[in-house]
């Protein structure tokens, strides 16, 4: 029984280590998480490229999957530049 304690023990401690600081931004007084921001900045990028290439008359062949895909990796790349 002590072996398992231990090694519950020994689990929680290693699970818990990622909950030190959560990053976070203070926009007006109040703080939002960093994910949030990334994810708002990404989505106005993603729409400014929806815009640039409608105006050059690029046809994209799936937006469903093209659009969610660039918002994913522009959210992506914003954590890693800023908040790695």
């Amino acid at each position: 029984m002590s072996a398992y304690r231990t090694l519950g023990l020994l689990f929680t401690c290693l699970t818990a280590v990622g909950c030190e600081r959560a990053p976070s931004f203070d926009i007006l007084g109040s703080y939002f998480p960093a994910w949030l921001v990334c994810l708002t900045t990404a989505l106005l990028l993603t729409v400014l490229a929806r815009l640039l290439l409608l105006r050059l008359k690029i046809e994209v062949a799936l937006p469903i999957v093209v659009y969610p895909s660039l918002l994913a990796c522009l959210a992506f790349a914003q954590w890693l530049l800023f908040l790695r």
